[in-house]
């Protein structure tokens, strides 16, 4: 499974993004490859589902693949709820 974590220019945000969405998968125990990269980017590349923030959700509602949005990058209760409604992980 790839997972990519989007901001407006893929450095700092989708960095930390990626780190807490990675920590949120290791502790239910689910594996995958998430890579960290901007809007620009991110509009071009195959991925199995997309973490983004509501203003760049617009930018990317083009892709094949599921586009989820969390406001907070740092709270892993609305990442993990992201996840859960993306149907990588399951509730409870």
């Amino acid at each position: 499974m790839k997972i990519l974590t989007v901001c407006g220019l893929g450095m700092g945000s989708s960095l930390i993004l990626r780190m807490n969405v990675e920590t949120v998968l290791k502790k239910h125990g689910v594996e995958a490859n998430v890579e960290h990269m901007d809007v620009s980017a991110a509009a071009s590349v195959n991925a199995d589902l997309v973490i983004t923030n509501a203003e760049l959700v617009g930018n990317l509602q083009h892709l094949s693949c599921p586009v989820v949005v969390v406001n907070n990058y740092i709270d892993t209760n609305e990442i993990t709820q992201a996840l859960v409604n993306a149907g990588i992980l399951t509730q409870g």
